[in-house]
Order: C-alpha cells, then structure tokens, then sequence
C-alpha cells in the first residue's frame, strides 16, 4: 500500500475540517462536534481505499520475462579494450627513417599517379555530323511547335 498511517489522519483531520466549516452556522456545537468525529472515521477508513487504488495504478509494470538472479548480471557491462599495436607503429617508423623519411610516400604518389586516368565518357550524340533539319525538328520538339 503507498504511503503510511498519517496519511489517514491527515485525510480524516481534513474531513472535519469540512465538516466543521458547513456546519459551523446551522447545528449546535455538541452536533457539529459529533458529525466531525464521525467524519474523521469516515474519512480516515476512506483514506484506506484511496491508497489501495494509488498503490495498484502507480505500481511499476511487469516484465513479462524476469530474469533470474543469475542473468541479472550479464549484458550490464561493457568492457572495450584496443589491441596494443605499440610494436607495429614502432617498426613502421622505424621502416620511414630507414628508407629516407618522405621518399615511400613519394612511390606511393607515383603508383597512384600512373593508375589513375581521369574520366572521358564517350559522346551520344555529335553535332558536327547532324544536319540542320534534324536540329530544327529537334528544337520545335522541345519548344512545342
């Protein structure tokens, strides 16, 4: 059940402070002393049922596969570690001092350079072979004439 105990008077104190306050100027004081007695009880038994039901509506919601007691470990870590390439950065600097400094990126450029060709796309259509009719039907084509 949510909450305590002192919920339930502050729920009933609350309920004769209403009744007192409606009652106030139409019933004697040893009447208005009795209905707020009463509504104390009643408010503070009521206060029972209103956190019963806060309980079963705010009450976190199942999973429908628990996990036991053995599996609630797993999958909550997770643990990257990078191989230690501290010997291969060594001897590929050790292979660049050797060699000259810049003169294997300067192969590298050149086996690059020599395999690369730039793009030339062959030509649809030529303009220089074409009669000016063709060019004419083309163009009132393509204007809507």
């Amino acid at each position: 059940m949510l909450g305590t105990w002192r919920w339930n008077v502050v729920f009933g104190i609350f309920g004769t402070v209403l009744t007192v306050a409606f009652s106030i100027g139409n019933n004697p004081i040893t009447v208005m002393l009795l209905r707020s007695m009463y509504a104390f009880i009643a408010f503070f038994v009521l206060a029972y049922g209103v956190r019963a039901i806060l309980a079963y509506i705010l009450q976190p919601p199942a999973i429908v596969g628990e996990l036991t007691e053995e599996e609630e470990g797993k999958g909550g870590q997770l643990d990257l570690q990078t191989p230690d390439e501290s010997a291969d950065l060594n001897e590929m600097l050790k292979s660049q001092l050797q060699a000259g400094g810049a003169a294997p990126n300067a192969d590298a450029q050149n086996k690059d350079a020599a395999g690369f060709k730039p793009l030339s796309p062959p030509q649809l259509l030529s303009t220089k072979n074409t009669q000016p009719e063709e060019l004419v039907k083309a163009i009132r084509h393509l204007t809507g004439e």
